[in-house]
């Protein structure tokens, strides 16, 4: 049985290994949980998961290798042992647990009468003592009093149910979702280089130490210029109307940018990037900055992200006069070209699902004029595109 769930659990992407399988099996002799669905639901989960960003793929696996009993029969069979460990089981339990079980006939009783209502209810269902629902006294259902019930989903608020069918507390974890700011600045903290060029200094304790030891113990202060982040960002963000679905996150990754990279520049531009960016969105037509003058102003060392979902009309990106604002004299194939070339290490990070991308030429086209360096605006498609510009050569 357990194999099943192994594979079913590898299958969802969880990077689950044969060693810690068997230290699942080892727990398990050892008897650390009997006869409890929520402890063994833990228990696999701290043996078989080591990254919190998995834990979500480890319950959608678990839920479906639970729900894919074809029967109640089969799920008797999987939380009740056979014979031998019944009586284990029973060891277990002390008289008054061992009394609540028999006021309903035994454990078997309760989960045979939860099969027959399920089979006989045709709607939802709330108070009442018979029909699975919610806040009754019936021994099924979530938020109601029975002693001894089994909790159908929900958040069990009395804490007095017995099993836990449906949970997944972790979705925000997985690295294929779009996460907020904390996340964010955690996956850019990655391309960070921290370098000893501040103005301000601090303490140098492993130096004063030593330097204490040479003045026969006399204390010898010592001091070390402060750590400063020696890279140098520069980010494009796309402000076009097909980019609206993606401001949040957007605005999430400008916040954690700005916080994490003390030299960010960062420019907006319409749909593709042309002769012209802009600082300030609201005042763009006043304030234009010609993309010649930023590729002299900055050195080939700095790092250059672009935003973008790249959707576009394929004529905006490969004509001259293909913007949809002003006439251009080069095309936004051309300037995207420039960009790359000039800067040693340029990524773009694109927030349409990577599923997605084939279905669109112009996504497709600018993957190409970046040298295939185009990136998901996902926690792991940036942890990826940091690794990529975290890279010397």
């Amino acid at each position: 049985m357990l194999v099943n769930l192994f594979n079913t659990v590898k299958g969802y992407g969880v990077p689950v290994t044969l060693r810690e399988f068997l230290d699942l099996l080892t727990a398990l002799d050892k008897k650390l949980i009997f006869a409890d669905w929520n402890d063994f639901y833990y228990l696999s989960r701290t043996m078989l998961v080591k990254d919190e960003k998995n834990f979500d793929k480890f319950d959608r696996a678990f839920d479906v290798y639970f729900k894919g009993i074809e029967n109640m029969d089969d799920l008797i069979k999987m939380i009740i042992p056979e014979d031998w460990i019944r009586k284990q089981f029973e060891k277990e339990l002390t008289p008054e647990e061992l009394k609540k079980i028999k006021d309903l006939g035994g454990l078997e009783k309760l989960l045979q009468e939860f099969k027959k209502r399920l089979e006989e209810q045709e709607k939802q269902h709330h108070g009442g003592n018979k029909w699975i629902g919610t806040a009754g006294t019936s021994p099924f259902g979530n938020d109601g009093n029975h002693p001894n019930g089994i909790r159908v989903g929900g958040k069990s608020n009395k804490g007095m149910a017995a099993k836990v069918w449906e949970d997944r507390t972790f979705k925000n974890l997985d690295d294929s979702l779009q996460l907020g700011v904390r996340n964010l600045k955690i996956a850019l903290r990655k391309l960070r280089k921290m370098t000893r060029k501040g103005d301000q200094f601090e303490f140098d304790l492993t130096n004063t130490i030593n330097s204490t030891a040479k003045n026969a113990g006399y204390l010898e202060l010592e001091y070390i210029r402060e750590k400063m982040n020696d890279i140098n960002l520069i980010v494009f963000f796309d402000i076009g109307g097909s980019m609206d679905p993606f401001v949040k996150v957007c605005e999430e990754l400008f916040s954690a940018a700005k916080s994490e990279f003390k030299n960010l520049e960062y420019y907006y531009f319409h749909n593709c990037i042309y002769e012209s960016v802009w600082k300030d969105n609201f005042r763009r037509n006043e304030n234009r900055i010609t993309t010649q003058s930023i590729l002299s102003k900055f050195t080939k060392n700095h790092k250059l992200i672009i935003v973008g979902d790249a959707s576009m009309a394929p004529y905006e990106l490969t004509n001259p006069g293909g913007s949809i604002e002003h006439w251009n004299k080069q095309s936004g194939e051309q300037w995207i070209r420039k960009l790359n070339g000039y800067f040693h290490k340029s990524v773009w990070l694109n927030p349409v699902h990577e599923d997605h991308w084939d279905y669109t030429s112009s996504i497709k086209m600018i993957s190409g004029l970046m040298d295939k360096k185009m990136f998901p605006l996902t926690i792991s498609g940036i942890s990826d595109a940091v690794g990529y510009l975290s890279k010397r050569h």
